[in-house]
């Protein structure tokens, strides 16, 4: 049984610097009251977020943290489990996560999702779902069991019947059987594989057996005479190498320098021309003018004749120079056609190199070949030494074989043990036993409230609810009182179930705004009457606005207020 003392929170949410503790063992029956926005409900907020990183209504996790001061957001709630104490702190900005057993911190090296789950599995035994079912009934974010899907149903239930570690059970099993599964797939290969290492290792001791003096005398002659036309080639390629430093050593240099000389006497041709058109123009224009077309001036006579004679001794010059560039530009092109010719030889060479060394290469290949078939030709020692690693594949080869048969046997278990960990399996048997009592106690308390229908779960977790006059109801078919009716008669009915298996049993009870809802006057003192005879270990906090209704009816009042935008205690009555 879980046993809650008290809880502290501080710069969560409304809540400031100054923490606010709530003593959940000072009384068995607490009414909490305020206004509305007072902070009555953060309780439920900061019990959540502590126990499971969450809060109870939907609320997002960097909200917390109250708005005004922007850090140091802290909740700690201690309580006990059979004879261990446990205080568990957790905080934002920073970040704290601790759990506390016997005042020693328990090793947080795991990842902060692993170690909630510690405490959700080892420690409190049940999840968020479970526990609201069994602690909290109200507003907010509280879904109330009918309201739930099938398989969030069943797993309250099996937390509650402590039957979920037979979902661990199979999830485990399912995790060993894929595992199973990928050892017997390796095994098959790994058989597959030794059985045709057998089937090459018989051919290869065949061979052995087979291969005699003549054979390798046969490779042998074989490979003298490839090794003959290799040695030819190779000498071929020598002298190819001879031939070509001899007559073409420098052709490449040649050719480069013999373009390069007549790139540059092309340009000099160029450039005597543009000259020799440019001084053909200055003579025209003498020889057509007798005066300046420009300012009309008369051209000198003596000016005249200089130029154009000036003209033409420099077109005599330029004539000259241009034959003997073009009996130069022709002797270098001769020259350059030569030079083409030669490396035109020089690849002829070199394809027949390349040639050569590609049956060179297959040669050596065809040699290799044939060095390795003659060295198959073994000796006794060989041969036994062969005979020797059968026998050891075929002891490895049976070994699989049993290795695969204990497998197989196994995963036929495992399918066995799986049917029955499944949830129309053992649990359902479990559930089966349990669910007239349970369906007993959900009509006890439902008839305690005043509300006679006859309420029935099914192993499926589906109701069936009849009326006096065998009408059959649904759960989304009534009024509001009525569900919330219903809803109550469920929450008790978890708790005793909890108490009886001792699973996610706990002393603490916590409604919320459920006077406040549809209950009608009946319907409040029915409630009332089941929380004072619920037993003294049991601790009930009660958050309502009906203080006037409630007063009186409680062992304790604790009055919230909201001042100047802080949540705080006014007083506790």
């Amino acid at each position: 049984m879980i046993n809650f003392h008290k809880l502290t929170y501080s710069n969560f949410l409304s809540v400031g610097d100054t923490p606010i503790t709530i003593d959940f063992e000072a009384t068995k029956s607490t009414l909490i009251v305020g206004h509305n926005g007072s902070g009555k409900s953060l309780m439920l907020d900061a019990l959540s977020f502590a126990l499971f990183g969450k809060p109870h209504r939907a609320i997002n996790k960097p909200q917390l943290v109250n708005s005004i001061n922007g850090k140091k957001c802290l909740v700690e709630i201690t309580f006990s489990v059979g004879n261990k104490n446990y205080k568990i702190i957790r905080g934002l900005k920073p970040n704290i996560f601790e759990i506390w057993v016997n005042d020693e911190m328990i090793n947080q090296e795991s990842h902060s999702r692993d170690f909630q789950k510690l405490l959700e599995t080892n420690i409190l035994k049940l999840n968020h779902k479970s526990f609201h079912q069994v602690v909290v009934l109200g507003n907010g974010n509280f879904v109330p069991f009918m309201q739930m899907r099938q398989y969030e149903r069943r797993n309250v239930i099996e937390d509650l019947l402590d039957i979920s570690i037979f979902s661990k059970m199979n999830t485990i099993l399912k995790e060993n059987n894929a595992k199973l599964k990928d050892q017997i797939k390796d095994n098959e290969y790994q058989w597959k594989l030794i059985k045709e290492k057998i089937i090459l290792q018989r051919k290869h001791i065949d061979k052995l057996s087979d291969i005699s003096e003549s054979n390798r005398a046969k490779y042998e002659s074989e490979i003298k005479d490839i090794q003959s036309e290799q040695n030819v080639l190779i000498e071929s390629n020598e002298e190819i190498l001879v031939r070509y430093k001899a007559e073409h050593g420098n052709t490449e240099k040649k050719l480069n320098s013999l373009n390069r000389s007549l790139n540059k006497m092309k340009s000099f041709e160029s450039q005597i021309k543009s000259k020799m058109n440019t001084i053909e123009k200055e003579a025209e224009f003498y020889k057509s003018n007798s005066s300046c077309p420009t300012c009309s001036q008369t051209i000198d006579t003596v000016i005249r004749d200089s130029k154009l004679k000036s003209c033409e001794c420099k077109q005599d010059e330029l004539s000259e120079g241009f034959g003997k560039l073009q009996i130069n530009i022709k002797s270098t092109s001769d020259q350059l056609q030569a030079t083409n010719e030669e490396m035109q030889e020089l690849f002829k060479l070199n394809n027949e190199m390349t040639s050569n060394n590609v049956l060179i290469k297959n040669f050596s290949k065809r040699i290799s070949e044939l060095s390795d078939q003659k060295n198959e030709t073994a000796d006794d020692d060989d041969l036994k030494k062969s005979q020797n690693e059968l026998l050891d594949m075929q002891i490895t080869r049976d070994n699989l074989s049993d290795l695969k048969s204990n497998q197989i046997e196994e995963k036929h278990y495992n399918d066995v043990i799986g049917e029955l960990l499944k949830d129309t399996g053992i649990k359902t048997k479990i559930i089966r036993q349990y669910l007239p009592p349970m369906n007993k106690l959900i009509n006890n308390y439902l008839q305690l409230l005043d509300f006679f229908v006859s309420f029935e779960l099914d192993e499926n977790f589906n109701e069936t609810i009849r009326s006096r006059h065998r009408d059959d109801f649904s759960y989304a078919s009534f009024s509001e009182g009525e569900k919330q009716r219903i809803d109550l008669s469920l929450l008790f009915a978890w708790r005793q179930i909890a108490k009886m298996k001792n699973s996610a049993n706990t002393n603490l009870l916590i409604l919320d705004e459920v006077f406040d809802a549809s209950l009608d006057f009946d319907g409040i003192d029915n409630l009332l009457k089941i929380m004072h005879s619920l037993d003294d270990e049991t601790r009930v906090f009660v958050i309502s606005h009906k203080q006037d209704l409630l007063e009186g009816k409680f062992d304790r009042k604790i009055e919230f207020q909201r001042r100047q935008n802080f949540t705080s205690i006014k007083s506790i009555t």
